[in-house]
């Protein structure tokens, strides 16, 4: 069996740094995006978030609980080979600076509960299960149920807000080898809580997910009777994503994450403390060991402190601080690969 079925990983994520023009301009792509997270680094604004499913001229917020915010300035228009920017200052202000995060889902769904079987809920999206990235959308019942999500295999984390109301995001992070972590735990994109247990409300009973279905309860930040929900769920692939934690050591020689790949993109949180999300790429700067760091509940800008090195095969933690590698505490993340560590091939690749 090769390592990887993804070669190249620049057909289904892809991380672009670009300067404002204060007019408009197109974002080149490998692939027609289905999401797309934009931040300014040179200042404090808002991070971005528009997908496919919802459509162009709304957006959402990852440091804020706002509901869909409509405004056709920012990203006006998904390509099939990009994205094209309007001059709204969160993604092209003249002269700042700017990163945009993409993923590619690619094949439109949608599931009739009572239909198919599967689930309870309806849910209609976007996914690729060759990527194990999915868009879902749905509309509560402010029953618990369960919801279809396309991947075809267990979904390992899934961050979801509601639309239509203001609401904490709410992320669900599947880790069965860690007692405190059920599935009935919650996070949250737009806070730094902890990992929180609410017996299910949020995110419902443990047996609720499986290949097919995730579960919510009846909190109304995921199932409220009428509201409408986004939902992004995640999978591994070999070679390409990663989702997973490690236990800080306390040390600036702290451990390295084997990923099996070059990470293009890692997003972290301590579970254990409340503390921020933290976000590092292989753009900003692209070298070790100056990786920037943004935070997704913050509307900061570039952070250039020392946190993390990217390898051919993982990453390695360079800091004690709690927010990465306090000595004790469990930390989760998500990873997307630059290079698969081994191509399908056997070609195996570089060091940065």
């Amino acid at each position: 069996m090769a390592y990887t079925t993804i070669d190249k990983p620049s057909d289904y994520f892809e991380t672009k740094l670009w300067t404002g023009n204060g007019s408009s301009q197109d974002i080149s792509l490998d692939f027609a995006p289905n999401w797309i997270w934009a931040k300014q680094r040179s200042s404090t604004r808002y991070h971005n978030l528009q997908d496919s499913i919802r459509g162009v001229g709304l957006q959402l917020f990852a440091n804020e609980n706002s509901s869909d915010n409509a405004d056709t300035s920012n990203i006006t228009a998904f390509n099939s080979d990009g994205y094209s920017l309007g001059d709204g200052d969160n993604v092209n202000k003249n002269s700042s600076t700017y990163v945009g995060w993409s993923w590619k889902a690619g094949t439109a769904f949608s599931n009739d509960a009572s239909s198919t079987s599967v689930g309870s809920i309806d849910s209609v999206g976007s996914v690729s299960t060759d990527a194990g990235f999915s868009i879902v959308s749905w509309t509560g019942t402010g029953t618990a149920g369960t919801i279809a999500h396309g991947l075809g295999k267990l979904p390992k984390m899934i961050i979801a807000k509601q639309r239509n109301s203001t609401a904490n995001w709410s992320v669900y992070f599947l880790d069965t080898s860690i007692a405190y972590n059920n599935v009935r735990n919650y996070l949250e994109l737009d806070t730094n809580i902890a990992s929180t247990g609410d017996s299910g409300a949020r995110w419902g009973a443990y047996g609720n997910y499986s290949t097919t279905t995730f579960g919510v309860g009846t909190n109304a930040d995921t199932n409220a009777d009428g509201s409408t929900y986004i939902a992004y769920a995640f999978s591994d692939i070999q070679g390409y994503s990663k989702i997973g934690k490690w236990k800080g050591n306390g040390s600036a020689d702290g451990p390295f994450i084997h990923t099996g790949f070059r990470p293009a993109f890692v997003m972290y949180k301590n579970t254990t403390q409340t503390d921020d999300w933290f976000i590092s790429d292989n753009k900003r700067l692209g070298y070790n060991p100056a990786n920037n760091y943004l935070r997704p509940s913050l509307n900061n800008g570039d952070n250039a402190t020392q946190r993390i090195n990217l390898f051919s095969n993982g990453f390695k933690l360079t800091t004690s601080d709690k927010g990465a590698n306090e000595s004790g505490d469990v930390y989760i993340y998500m990873a997307f690969a630059e290079a698969p560590f081994v191509t399908s091939t056997g070609i195996p690749t570089t060091a940065r």
